[in-house]
């Protein structure tokens, strides 16, 4: 009987690779359904979290306010009471939210485990050197999505929630924030900061493949600062302390980046060099 061989990357077909990806993807759904699945029984605990930010008491509301105090600035953090409701105006809203709420929970928690499959997808096609050099690719980019979903959580969420949740065009207009809005607004700001605090892995891959080189993030840095500030004026109230807040740690994962891109190029120059070394010691 004749075993069934694994097929060398290089020679796959293309059909052969959309074949493997489909696999890679199946497994990856399966895992965010399971851990939605299990999100769903926990009901009580995910929505008290997702609550909690509404609340004048949360601790990132207490912090803001200390630093302000601190700093001798105005009151402006510091929230006696958020005044608004939220209310399910349709048949299905309250499901629809529990549903959705625990499919990203999913997502959330099983991420390692989609880029686990994703590294699997393309470590192949990879040289031994590069296997390598990429070996810490899933703890560090699952680091960064997370500390992005807390920042998004405790940071943009709260001065999102205060701001437009306290907004009034007039004292005879109530607020009263339909569950899918304020649920819309809390998953918006968790996983755009997660995707947001990727940066430096993206940067890396961009140079890896010379797209990007430190220069060029260098020669731009004006105009990068300029999309940071427009994106946080987007994802954030329209007021300059939050946008500010929100524009540092960005700022501070541009500069990352840099570091990153040059760190990557000098490497790959290092390689270059020993392999011609090799070559002439050869000749």
């Amino acid at each position: 009987m004749a075993t069934k061989t694994k097929k060398n990357p290089q020679e796959m077909s293309f059909l052969d690779h959309l074949e493997t990806l489909r696999w890679h993807l199946i497994r990856s759904v399966i895992a965010v359904v399971g851990v939605a699945f299990i999100a769903f029984f926990l009901k009580d605990l995910i929505f008290g979290i997702l609550f909690a930010p509404k609340d004048a008491d949360f601790i990132t509301y207490k912090v803001l306010c200390n630093m302000a105090q601190s700093l001798g600035l105005d009151e402006s953090f510091c929230f006696n009471e958020i005044p608004f409701r939220i209310q399910s105006r349709t048949m299905s809203g309250q499901f629809s939210a529990h549903m959705w709420t625990s499919i990203t929970t999913g997502f959330i928690v099983a991420f390692p485990y989609i880029l686990f499959e994703l590294w699997r997808f393309i470590s192949p096609a990879l040289h031994p050197n590069e296997r390598n050099a990429s070996r810490g690719f899933i703890v560090i980019a699952s680091l960064l999505f997370f500390t992005g979903v807390l920042f998004g959580y405790y940071i943009v969420s709260p001065l999102s929630i205060n701001f437009l949740g306290s907004y009034q065009v007039s004292e005879q207009v109530f607020n009263d924030i339909d569950l899918s809005s304020y649920f819309g607004l809390v998953r918006a700001s968790a996983l755009a900061s997660g995707v947001i605090f990727e940066l430096p892995i993206i940067i890396y891959i961009l140079t890896r493949i010379g797209l990007v080189t430190p220069e060029a993030l260098k020669k731009y840095r004006k105009f990068a600062l300029v999309g940071i500030l427009i994106l946080s004026a987007i994802i954030t109230p329209p007021d300059i302390a939050s946008q500010i807040v929100v524009a540092i740690p960005v700022l501070i994962l541009y500069e990352i980046s840099i570091f990153i891109s040059r760190y990557v190029l000098r490497k790959e120059e290092k390689r270059l060099k020993k392999e011609k070394n090799i070559v002439r010691k050869n000749e």
